[in-house]
């Protein structure tokens, strides 16, 4: 099976330190693989890299086995992408933040859709509840709720346990394994000690300075 996502000798920097040297990385469908190391070693730098948010990188990146630069409307629309931040903005509705998210994919006839969403996460009866009215835990439940939405064949998730509690833990592992047996790829970074009943393929980055 062909790799979603290839690194050919990938190399990072920042603040003059090698963070990440010549990585080669196939991320293929069906496999979850968790970076891991230290605060400072390069995890999120990483991410960023592999969505294409930096372009501050030596080597190469392709998306199903073609430069990425090349594929970049496949690609975007192939990718969900969750960062250390819930990603909503809090002057919007839970339902806003939704269909403000699925403009931006695309997706159209979409309110059943957010509806269900934002139902699976435990928001049913919030939906429209302004969201600095939410706490925490339930505004990072808003930006989960994307993860049902449309079909990416890519998941990355950077930190995505951050703020919920024991239950919506297990909850969103057990997702996480389901996307994956479903033949999404997921590419992650937790200090979280993962319960998966999916193998994981643990990638180590170096030391931190830190």
């Amino acid at each position: 099976m062909s790799a979603l996502l290839q690194t050919i000798n990938l190399s990072c920097e920042r603040d003059d330190r090698l963070l990440i040297n010549q990585l080669n990385l196939q991320v293929q469908p069906g496999h979850i693989y968790q970076i891991e190391g230290p605060n400072g070693s390069g995890k999120t730098t990483l991410l960023r890299v592999l969505c294409g948010l930096s372009s501050r990188y030596a080597g190469e990146l392709l998306w199903r086995g073609e430069a990425i630069r090349q594929q970049r409307d496949d690609f975007t629309q192939q990718l969900l992408y969750l960062g250390h931040s819930s990603g909503i903005k809090t002057v919007l509705t839970a339902r806003e933040n939704l269909r403000w998210y699925c403009r931006l994919k695309g997706l159209e006839q979409v309110e059943q859709a957010i509806a269900e969403a934002l139902c699976k996460v435990g928001l049913h009866g919030f939906e429209d509840a302004p969201c600095y009215t939410l706490s925490a835990g339930q505004q990072r439940r808003v930006g989960l709720a994307r993860l049902f939405l449309g079909r990416p064949a890519l998941w990355i998730l950077d930190e995505p346990f951050t703020a919920i509690d024991k239950q919506g833990v297990a909850e969103l592992e057990a997702w996480i394994a389901e996307f994956a047996r479903e033949g999404g790829a997921v590419v992650l970074t937790t200090h979280h000690q993962l319960a998966f009943d999916h193998p994981v393929t643990r990638i180590a980055l170096g030391a931190s300075d830190d």
